[in-house]
C-alpha cells in the first residue's frame, strides 16, 4: 500500500548531489577563467596604454569591440552546435583556444596585433556559456535554475578578483606582458579536467516528454520567434542589453578612474577594482538568483522585480560615487552600486529558459549573450572611452590638441593633461549611469506579462516543499 501511494519516480537515473556540486564548482572555475582573460585588460590598461601609445577610445576598443564582435559572431553557431554536439567536449576545446590567445596578448607589439589576439579570445569564449547553461538546465529542475545559473555566474566576480589581484601583482612585479602569459595558462588545465570528470546528461531530463533526448533541434528562426513572442523574455533581454552597455562601460574604466581621480598606482587600483567589482559582484549575483527563487514562491514576478528594482536603485548610488572627492565614500558607493546591478544574471536566464524548449536553451543563451556582448561589452567601453576623450578635450587648458599633446607616458603638459583626463573620466562615468535606469524599467515592464507567459506551463513556479539550492543540491535524493 505504501508503495502504491508513493509518487512515481522519474524515468531517468538521478545524478548524485555531490556530482551536481562538482559540476557547478568546475563550471564556475571555467567561467572565472573565461572572465579573467576577458577583464584583465581593464586592470592592465594603463601600462598597455602608455607603452603602445593608445587613446581612451582605443583602450575601450581592446576591452570591448575587438573581443565582443568576434564573440557574438561565433556565439550563434557555437550555441547551435551545443544543441547537437557533446557539450562537455565543446567546452573543453573552447577553454584551450581562448587560453592560448589570452597568453598571446602578452606578445602583441602594437594595437592591431592586440586586436587580433583579443578576437581569438572571443572565439574561444563564445562556446562556453551556451553549452554550460544547457548542461545546468539538464541537471537542475526549473524551480532551482535561477539559483544554479546565479552560482555559475559567480565565475564573473571570481574572475574579476583573480584578474585584479593576480594581474595587478604580476604586472607590477614582472610587467603586463608576463601577466597575460601567466594568466592564460590555467585554462588549459581546466579544459583537461572538464573532459575527464564531467558527464553528458540526457537533454530535457526535467522537462517531460517535450524535452526528450530524441527530440529534433528546432530551427534557429523558431528560437528567435519564440523569444520575441514571449513579452517577458523579450523585455528581460532588452533590459540586459541596455544594462550591459552602461555596466560594462563603467567597469572597464574603474581602474583608470581610480588612478586619475585618487592617484592610485597600478597595484592599488587593481586591488580596489577586485574588491568592488569582484566581491560586490559576487554578492549581487548570489543574492539575485537566491532571492528571486525564494520570493517566487509567492509571486513569479519577482524574477523581474529583483533585477528591476536593483537596477533603478543602483543608478543614483553610482552617480553619487563618481561625484565624490572622498576616496572612501567613492569606493563604498561603487561597491554598493555593483551589489545592486549585478543581480540580473540568474533571474534573467531563468525567465529566458522557461520561455523555450529544452533543445533551445543553448541557442537562447547565445542570443542573450549576442545582444548583451555586442551592445554592452562591444559598444559600451568604446563609447565611454570616446565620451571621456571628448570631454577631456573640452576641459584641456593647455596648448594644442589634447589627444596629441597628452599621448604617451611623459606628456609635455602633464598637469593640464592630468586635470583634463580626470574631468573627462569622472563626467563620462556619471553620464552612463542613466542606462541602468533604462534597463531597470525594462525588467519591471517584463513583470507585467511574466505570469501570463509562464502560466500555462508553470515553468517558473518554485515548490515550497523543497529548499532553494545550494542546500537542496547537497541533500541526497529521496529513495
Amino acid at each position: 500500500m505504501k508503495e502504491d501511494m508513493e509518487a512515481p519516480r522519474p524515468a531517468f537515473e538521478e545524478t548524485s548531489a555531490l556530482y551536481k556540486v562538482w559540476l557547478l564548482v568546475l563550471l564556475v572555475l571555467v567561467y572565472a577563467c573565461s572572465f579573467l582573460d576577458r577583464i584583465v585588460i581593464a586592470v592592465l590598461a594603463r601600462p598597455i596604454k602608455a607603452e603602445l601609445g593608445l587613446s581612451d577610445f582605443q583602450v575601450g576598443l581592446l576591452g570591448g569591440l575587438a573581443f565582443a564582435l568576434i564573440y557574438t559572431v561565433a556565439g550563434l553557431p557555437l550555441g547551435r552546435l551545443a544543441e547537437r554536439a557533446h557539450r562537455v567536449r565543446l567546452i573543453s576545446v573552447c577553454i584551450i583556444i581562448w587560453s592560448a590567445f589570452a597568453a598571446l596578448c602578452g606578445m602583441a607589439a602594437n594595437f592591431w596585433q592586440m586586436v587580433l589576439f583579443r578576437a581569438g579570445v572571443g572565439i574561444g569564449e563564445a562556446g562556453c556559456t551556451p553549452a554550460a547553461h544547457s548542461l545546468i538546465g539538464d541537471q537542475f529542475p526549473p524551480h532551482r535554475r535561477a539559483t544554479a545559473l546565479a552560482i555559475y555566474a559567480l565565475g564573473v566576480p571570481l574572475g574579476v578578483l583573480a584578474a585584479a589581484f593576480g594581474g595587478g601583482w604580476l604586472a607590477q612585479t614582472f610587467g603586463w606582458r608576463y601577466a597575460f602569459i601567466i594568466l592564460g595558462l590555467p585554462g588549459i588545465l581546466l579544459g583537461i579536467l572538464a573532459v575527464l570528470t564531467l558527464r553528458e546528461p540526457v537533454r530535457g531530463r526535467y522537462d517531460g516528454a517535450a524535452g526528450h533526448a530524441s527530440a529534433t533541434v528546432p530551427p534557429f528562426s523558431e528560437v528567435l520567434r519564440r523569444l520575441w513572442a514571449k513579452r517577458a523574455a523579450r523585455h528581460m533581454i532588452i533590459g540586459t542589453a541596455i544594462g550591459a552597455f552602461g555596466l560594462q562601460a563603467i567597469n572597464q574604466f574603474i581602474p583608470i578612474y581610480l588612478g586619475r581621480i585618487f592617484g592610485m598606482n597600478l597595484l592599488q587600483a587593481g586591488y580596489t577594482f577586485g574588491i568592488t567589482v569582484g566581491v560586490g559582484g559576487f554578492i549581487g549575483i548570489a543574492l539575485g538568483g537566491y532571492l528571486s527563487d525564494l520570493l517566487a514562491h509567492r509571486d513569479k514576478r519577482w524574477y523581474s522585480w529583483v533585477p528591476g528594482f536593483a537596477s533603478v536603485l543602483g543608478a543614483p548610488v553610482a552617480y553619487f560615487a563618481f561625484a565624490q572627492n572622498n576616496e572612501a565614500l567613492a569606493i563604498a558607493g561603487i561597491f554598493l552600486f555593483l551589489v545592486l546591478v549585478m543581480s540580473w544574471n540568474g533571474p534573467t536566464f531563468a525567465v529566458v529558459h522557461a520561455a523555450v524548449h529544452p533543445r533551445m536553451r543553448a541557442s537562447s543563451t547565445a542570443v542573450v549573450l549576442l545582444v548583451m556582448s555586442l551592445i554592452g561589452h562591444g559598444l559600451g567601453p568604446a563609447a565611454i572611452g570616446f565620451v571621456s576623450d571628448t570631454l577631456a578635450s573640452h576641459a584641456f587648458t593647455g596648448t594644442g590638441a589634447y589627444l596629441v599633446v597628452c599621448a604617451g607616458p611623459a606628456a609635455a603638459q602633464a598637469s593640464a593633461c592630468g586635470a583634463a583626463a580626470a574631468s573627462g573620466i569622472r563626467l563620462s562615468m556619471s553620464c552612463f549611469t542613466v542606462f541602468l535606469v533604462w534597463a531597470g524599467l525594462h525588467y519591471l515592464w517584463a513583470a507585467r506579462s511574466l505570469r501570463e507567459d509562464t502560466g500555462a506551463t508553470d515553468q517558473l513556479q518554485s515548490r515550497p516543499t523543497e529548499p532553494p539550492l545550494p542546500l537542496a543540491a547537497m541533500q541526497p535524493a529521496q529513495q
